[in-house]
């Protein structure tokens, strides 16, 4: 390809906004009666998918809602955000946050799967209103800075994995 093709391939995907990244993130609760409705399979999709089109995001769940944050090229996103509210694996979606950025919040990851546990269930409670995980009682913030504290923990277990253990003495504490 020469450069005057290059430089009118450039010029294309500026005129459809390839160029500008929007991060969209919304809420949906988990058809439970949609048979096609396996997680790990959607998960799998959706990182293929996401792949292919330079889409990055990180996707909370805890088998009744779904809480997402995706990245990329606007008109993608806009495409993306319409087959979304037409997908029967899902219902009631609202979106929380859409909006034009610099950078990538989640560039590393085609598509993060967090869960909320056990072990991190302070931290989703932290940020939720109430006694229970609901995130359409949360505001955007509380919402971000949840996904970004799974992230981060999740981030911090996948190190702890990788550096190999000590053995502890069977007379140690702790």
């Amino acid at each position: 390809m020469g450069l005057a093709e290059l430089s009118e391939e450039n010029n294309s995907k500026m005129l459809h906004g390839e160029h500008i990244i929007l991060r969209l993130t919304y809420i949906s609760r988990y058809n439970n009666h949609n048979a096609n409705g396996e997680v790990t399979r959607i998960l799998a999709q959706a990182q293929q998918n996401n792949e292919r089109n330079g889409i990055t995001g990180a996707l909370v769940f805890n088998h009744n809602y779904f809480l997402q944050s995706i990245e990329g090229a606007r008109p993608i996103i806009n495409e993306l955000l319409r087959k979304l509210i037409k997908d029967d694996r899902h219902f009631s979606l609202q979106v929380v946050e859409c909006c034009e950025v610099e950078q990538r919040r989640w560039s590393k990851w085609s598509m993060k799967y967090l869960i909320p546990s056990d072990e991190n269930k302070g931290y989703a409670l932290k940020f939720s209103t109430g006694a229970h995980f609901n995130p359409y009682l949360m505001s955007t913030p509380q919402i971000m800075m949840l996904i970004d504290t799974l992230s981060t923990l999740d981030e911090q277990q996948q190190e702890d994995k990788s550096i190999p253990k000590k053995k502890k003495s069977w007379f140690s504490i702790g």
